[in-house]
């Protein structure tokens, strides 16, 4: 391929986290030498979903990957998605190494090296540190994974990693701890932002020729009613299994498990009726669909979203409530429904115009068409 290819995935980031009056050499860059706009996550928008977008340039329906958490109804299994297996379409890293080319992934969360890093040539995790690969790129001991450093970290490593190693394609990815808990506003999101900036414009005079891609898995908003529908389903005698897509094990982003979207397991057919009539009770709940109208709709597949998929209004969110089926609160910053879509796109080098670009996930379906050429 003509350029070398950096994928900056901002976790969170919405875009109006990365303005040009906080992100000034991006936005600056992206003026000079491609395009700023924003640009569609695909649904449900959590981290596992839209990296296997991202990566792969294909829709869930492809990348058969609908959360961060799965359940298997035939056998009653259920777990977080940490390793590899998951993921079923071809990613960049995959097409990058088939051809010879060097790769590396680089990520806050160990989860994302898991279930996507084994094809890179260098993997680097600030939850799961290679002591002698930092040594050798001459990196300090990371900080801690849920912390407002380990993005700049991340970044900074991607930085020297491009330096020393110049790979062909790097991947890299933050953590979203910072936008959960501060919105565009707060100084410390901010600071995170500048800093991420900072790195790219070192990025670029290091390689100025290298296309770089700014973007993120999904956006964050303030949400101040949580729901939780697996509580209430109990209570009305229903016979229920809700799969929250975003539930993973950083709890301190999101200490409810709180999230826009749910699949609906039912395990007797016969209360069909009834949980609907449950579902359209709640003004918390703004769609329904059922996994034929959700799989057509969203570019879902049928495998893995239960029978119904629910999605909440924009204040709200369905978590995890030990016990309650409402809470009222100020201290909810999350994820996942249909109101986190919109994110970022600034790109630098770009390997086509701004008008190819509708969705996160077409940064890697125009490189693979460009492959075929």
């Amino acid at each position: 391929m003509k350029n070398k290819v950096l994928i900056l995935v901002i976790d969170g980031c919405a875009p109006e986290y990365i303005t040009p009056e906080y992100a000034p050499n991006i936005h600056r860059l992206a003026r000079q030498f491609g395009f700023a706009k924003t640009v569609k996550a695909v649904v449900p928008t959590v981290t596992n979903v839209n990296h296997a977008s991202i990566l792969s340039g294909q829709f869930p329906s492809v990348t058969r990957m609908v959360g961060n958490y799965f359940y298997n109804p035939a056998t009653g299994e259920e777990g977080f998605i940490e390793e590899k297996g998951f993921m079923k379409a071809e990613t960049l890293l995959q097409a990058y190494r088939k051809r010879g080319l060097k790769t590396a992934f680089l990520t806050v969360k160990g989860k994302l090296l898991g279930v996507y890093g084994h094809a890179a040539d260098i993997g680097i995790s600030v939850q799961t540190p290679d002591t002698a690969l930092l040594n050798k790129l001459g990196l300090s001991a990371p900080p801690a994974v849920s912390s407002l450093d380990s993005s700049r970290w991340i970044v900074n490593a991607a930085l020297a990693v491009i330096q020393q190693e110049d790979p062909a394609l790097v991947y890299c990815t933050t953590n979203d701890y910072g936008f959960h808990h501060f919105g565009s506003e707060d100084p410390e999101a901010q600071l995170q932002i500048r800093q991420i900036d900072e790195a790219v414009a070192a990025i670029h005079e290091a390689d100025p020729e290298r296309q770089i891609y700014v973007t993120a898995d999904h956006g964050m908003n303030q949400k101040h009613q949580l729901l939780d529908f697996q509580q209430l389903a109990d209570e009305a005698g229903l016979h229920i299994f809700c799969l929250a897509p975003l539930k993973d094990r950083y709890k301190e982003n999101h200490v409810y498990q709180e999230g826009g979207i749910l699949y609906l397991f039912l395990k007797k057919p016969e209360e069909k009726d009834a949980l609907l009539d449950l579902i359209h009770s709640r003004p918390q709940i703004e769609a329904v669909m059922t996994n034929n109208e959700a799989a057509e709709k969203m570019h879902l597949p049928l495998q893995g979203i239960g029978d119904y998929v629910i999605f909440t209004a924009p204040d709200c969110a369905f978590g995890e409530l030990g016990g309650a089926t409402t809470l009222v609160t100020d201290a909810s910053r999350t994820h996942g429904s249909l109101y986190e879509q919109e994110v970022p796109l600034l790109a630098v080098n770009p390997a086509a115009s701004a008008e190819a670009y509708q969705y996160s996930k077409d940064i890697a379906a125009v490189l693979f068409e460009r492959m075929k050429q």
